[in-house]
């Protein structure tokens, strides 16, 4: 039996019980609920393992909650929604979800991508892990009137603390450490979401656009027909 426990959000209750049952049948511990509200006390009080959370839901939808979420844990999410628009992936994706799905689905498949998420979390605290150095780790980046401070996931831009959501946050970081470099998209997108990502590059213009919105002036470049960087100019200074 896996100590996993998996929580399961929509509001179709056929739906949620045929989840529940393959879920069940490969191990994992299962609790499910119609709305955010009725899953509310479980997220604050002893969170599950994974959330398989529906878009769109009565009261809160799964957007919000994924961004809520998000704020306090790296637990896995996928996402399920009736809606097939890449708009709505990327959204899903980029507020902090591993795995999106379009209803209907395959049962079957939702439980080969939940064993594979398990397994890629799994792996990677297992890294970090034995990644253990003497070397001291690095706690913040500053690139002139950027700064990062890494260890409690800040971001201030002209002494102005900026919200940041999971992916925007990976980006910016991914580009302030290696700044001047050339990432094409292809490396953001694995650098950022992971090498099994499905989506189409899109993903990370819209991360841009995101980041450029939020820090007027960020120097972040388009590199034409590759990628983006992060200026850095003589004198910056990255610690």
């Amino acid at each position: 039996m896996n100590a996993y426990q998996i929580a399961v959000v929509d509001d179709d209750v056929q739906i949620r019980e045929i989840v529940e049952a393959y879920m069940q049948k490969e191990g994992y511990r299962t609790v499910s609920f119609p709305s955010v509200e009725a899953a509310w006390e479980l997220w604050k009080n002893d969170p599950p393992d994974m959330w398989i959370l529906d878009i769109m839901l009565p009261g809160m939808n799964g957007f919000e909650f994924c961004r809520r979420i998000r704020k306090d844990a790296e637990v896995p999410i996928i996402m399920i929604s009736a809606r097939d628009e890449e708009v709505d992936k990327i959204l899903g994706l980029e507020l902090g979800s591993d795995d999106y799905m379009t209803k209907p689905f395959s049962p079957r498949e939702l439980v080969a991508r939940v064993n594979r998420l398990f397994h890629r979390f799994s792996s990677s605290k297992s890294g970090q892990e034995h990644s253990a150095s003497p070397v001291p780790r690095r706690t913040r980046l500053e690139i002139g009137e950027l700064r990062l401070v890494l260890e409690e996931r800040r971001v201030f831009w002209h002494e102005e603390e900026i919200e940041m959501t999971l992916k925007e946050y990976k980006l910016l970081q991914t580009l302030a450490e290696q700044p001047n470099r050339a990432f094409s998209r292809d490396e953001l997108l694995n650098l950022v979401w992971g090498d099994d990502y499905f989506g189409s590059d899109r993903a990370i213009d819209d991360l841009v656009k995101r980041l450029r919105r939020k820090m007027s002036e960020l120097p972040v470049e388009t590199v034409w027909g590759h990628g983006y960087r992060l200026r850095m100019e003589e004198g910056g200074n990255v610690k």
